[in-house]
């Protein structure tokens, strides 16, 4: 029997970390032994974790990195605040003098870099060690394995970090898996040296767990008299949440204001996000939503899902509207010819407000048209069959 590891941060809501669960799922009846590492036991799909793995027990030096860095100092634990400190402030330098524009992965890269020699392995002999989320540091450095791969979640081509030091992280893998055919590409053309290394394996879903998921009811019922729209994202810049709420704003000054707009998800950008939809006297199209567990039958109520993104690698909330055979919106990021077939089961616009704006219009005023996207979702096949048999020749060293 194949002994696998699997490590991730954490459980929290959200795409990746659901993805995972329906990975973990897929396998239930697989001839593995499957321990899960995570680096703090938090987040609500904690839960949902399937009886047949095996959960490792929290370390913590490893949980620091889900903490802030006043709780880090609180706990008295001096060496990796420090870490964290001076992360903090080369990111904000680097910042400014590369104008970047998410200095979070220079950050996450400092950190993780200058806090190796404080972290314990991972005890245990493993067939094969996944890497669920980047950087993959952890299981380069700390875990013993015969094989080791890498997950990608997003366009590579954005991540603006310290391209030596990625390069010389991935090629000490055995393998790099993508999310989708876009995502490998553009990975390859960061790190094109790379190619023969990279494989494809989608993220799993389940249509069966989903319809289920939807039909419970909810407390709060979506407006029945306006044109639903609905965003199911963290609360981000890679999002372009804030582009959502500037085609609104569009929308509503030429006069086309019947319509509410929902947005399920959390994360650092609320407030800012909040007193935009104030300055622009949208409170009454636009409502969020917070986290939620199970969305699903918040989607069941939309009439149109939109994924205002400026970049992604494969959504996994896009392919969940799909299932739901909700007509689906998406801007004209990177890696979006992977996420839909335009026209056939979803509809890619310019990424722009204006685009997000026009887009909206035309689906709304079109009901053949979303109809027509309807039918594309339905006969579509969204199962997670051909994935997880690709995920099954990763073990067994055949991809």
């Amino acid at each position: 029997m194949k002994k696998l590891l699997i490590v991730s941060f954490d459980l929290e809501v959200g795409g990746v970390e659901r993805s995972l669960i329906s990975l973990l799922n897929e396998l239930k009846d697989a001839p593995y032994e499957i321990d899960l590492f995570l680096y703090r036991h938090t987040g609500e799909f904690m839960e949902f974790i399937p009886k047949h793995v095996n959960l490792l027990p929290e370390a913590q030096e490893y949980a620091t990195f889900r903490k802030s860095i006043k709780e880090i100092f609180l706990e008295r634990n001096f060496k990796f605040g420090q870490v964290r400190l001076a992360a903090k402030w080369n990111a904000s330098m680097q910042k400014i003098y590369l104008s970047l524009n998410e200095p979070g992965y220079r950050q996450m890269q400092e950190m993780w870099l200058k806090s190796m020699r404080y972290l314990p392995d991972i005890q245990g002999d493993y067939d094969l060690a996944v890497s669920y989320l980047w950087p993959h540091y952890t299981v380069l450095n700390k875990v013993k394995a015969h094989k080791k791969a890498a997950w990608i979640h997003t366009d590579f081509s954005t991540v603006e970090v310290n391209l030596k030091r990625d390069k010389e992280m991935w090629q000490k893998f055995n393998s790099i898996v993508a999310v989708s055919e876009s995502c490998k590409e553009a990975f390859v053309n960061v790190h094109p040296a790379l190619k023969e290394k990279i494989i494809v394996i989608e993220n799993m879903a389940s249509p069966h767990s989903i319809e289920l998921e939807a039909g419970k009811e909810i407390s709060n019922e979506m407006d029945k008299g306006k044109f639903k729209i609905i965003t199911v994202a963290r609360l981000s810049y890679a999002k372009g949440i804030d582009l959502a709420v500037e085609a609104a704003g569009i929308l509503k000054s030429k006069g086309r204001d019947d319509f509410t707009w929902y947005i399920v998800g959390y994360g650092g950008e609320l407030d800012k996000l909040k007193k935009l939809v104030k300055d622009n006297d949208l409170e009454d199209h636009i409502i969020f939503l917070g986290k939620k567990i199970n969305p699903y039958p918040f989607l069941k109520q939309a009439h149109l899902y939109v994924q205002p993104s400026r970049y992604e690698g494969k959504a996994v909330t896009v392919t969940e509207a799909q299932i739901m055979k909700l007509p689906v919106l998406i801007t004209n990021y990177a890696t979006a010819a992977s996420q839909v077939h335009h026209g056939i089961n979803g509809f890619i616009t310019e990424l722009s407000p204006k685009g997000i704006a026009k887009g909206i219009m035309l689906l709304k005023d079109n009901e053949t048209l979303r109809t027509q996207l309807i039918k594309g979702c339905a006969e579509y096949d969204f199962s997670s069959a051909k994935h997880l048999d690709r995920f099954h020749s990763l073990v067994r060293g055949q991809i």
